[in-house]
């Protein structure tokens, strides 16, 4: 089977260093279960995981994955040969950029039986991290009800992981408010359900002001958290809660939280699987629910840019667009042209 990987880190400015490797196509044992994969997306953390040490080379990317199950090992009890799956796998195995992936079933569901590959390749990772931040994290109820009059900030509506943290989030009875600045992404942020977007190249409280906003609930960070950290702490309630996927870059002081007795964290969505956590069966029953959701229309997929055939050549211009910063919605590559 033809895979895509590189032997050590690199920047895009290097030249393309992706490989086509071939390997025997693996079997399932325990609980796994072996993917013919149709369709991956690429997410903003694997052009990070592109520039980390290469411990055990070739290192294979991809989390993100649509395809139908090909076997299961003799301990799978959820799924069976034929079977239409998406998921989003872990950081510490081989990634979806092959042909054939090994994955746990534990972090597999059915995929939504009214999207094509290429579109439900686009939800699993930021679904899951936009799930395990709304009902983890911030432990809003599964009761829209019990959600009403409060209200969500998202720093970066348009990404990947905006655009389905709003669609959740909306569809649970929070008032969303993104930020966006460019006429598509404003209109982009829009369609997920945002009930009001602010430019975030203007000063945000007096945008909310503006809207007889003075404070917000809950506010997911996906951009910058060092740029926004202390506004963040300027918008959000005494009580609240900030979350963000982005790591520092610089030195903050944690002691700004304390006056309002803020709560502040980082969520990371391969935290379950890098860690063999005993809940990992979380990651299957949050994309079932996604899955669910979207045969009822309730959620939309967010896939924008497909490039057909998994090659070294689509793959690094895939790097290359996610590095443009420019992206709205998903980018998604087809395995096969």
């Amino acid at each position: 089977m033809k895979a895509i990987g590189f032997n050590a880190p690199f920047n895009l400015e290097d030249g393309n260093q992706f490989q086509e490797i071939e390997f025997n196509i693996p079997n399932p044992t325990r609980n796994q279960l072996l993917i013919k994969v149709q369709s991956i997306s690429v997410n903003p953390v694997d052009t990070k995981q592109r520039i980390l040490p290469v411990n055990h080379a070739p290192r294979i990317l991809g989390f993100d994955a649509a395809g139908i199950v090909e076997q299961v090992g003799e301990d799978v009890t959820m799924f069976e040969p034929g079977d239409y799956v998406f998921y989003s796998g872990s950081p510490n195995q081989h990634g979806s950029n092959e042909e054939y992936q090994l994955i746990e079933e534990e972090l597999v569901a059915k995929a939504p039986s009214n999207l094509k590959p290429e579109q439900a390749a686009s939800l699993p990772l930021t679904g899951l991290t936009a799930s395990e931040t709304l009902f983890d994290v911030f432990q809003i109820s599964h009761d829209p009800e019990k959600n009403k009059g409060k209200s969500l900030l998202i720093i970066n509506g348009a990404g990947g992981v905006g655009s389905i943290a709003t669609q959740i989030a909306k569809a649970h009875g929070l008032k969303v408010i993104t930020t966006a600045s460019r006429e598509e992404t404003i209109e982009w942020t829009k369609s997920m359900g945002a009930d009001i977007v602010i430019n975030h190249k203007e000063d945000l409280k007096t945008q909310l002001e503006h809207h007889d906003i003075n404070e917000v609930d809950y506010i997911f960070c996906t951009f910058d958290t060092d740029l926004y950290y202390e506004k963040m702490i300027e918008l959000i309630k005494p009580l609240g809660h900030i979350a963000t996927i982005v790591a520092f870059k610089e030195k903050q002081d944690l002691n700004l939280l304390k006056p309002n007795s803020v709560n502040f964290t980082h969520e990371f969505m391969f935290a379950r699987p890098v860690n063999r956590t005993n809940d990992m069966i979380k990651h299957h029953e949050y994309l079932k629910d996604i899955s669910e959701r979207v045969e009822r229309g309730q959620y939309h997929h967010t896939t924008t840019k497909v490039i057909n055939g998994l090659t070294t050549e689509t793959l690094y211009q895939a790097h290359q667009i996610l590095e443009s910063n420019t992206m709205i919605g998903k980018l998604v590559i087809n395995v096969e042209k």
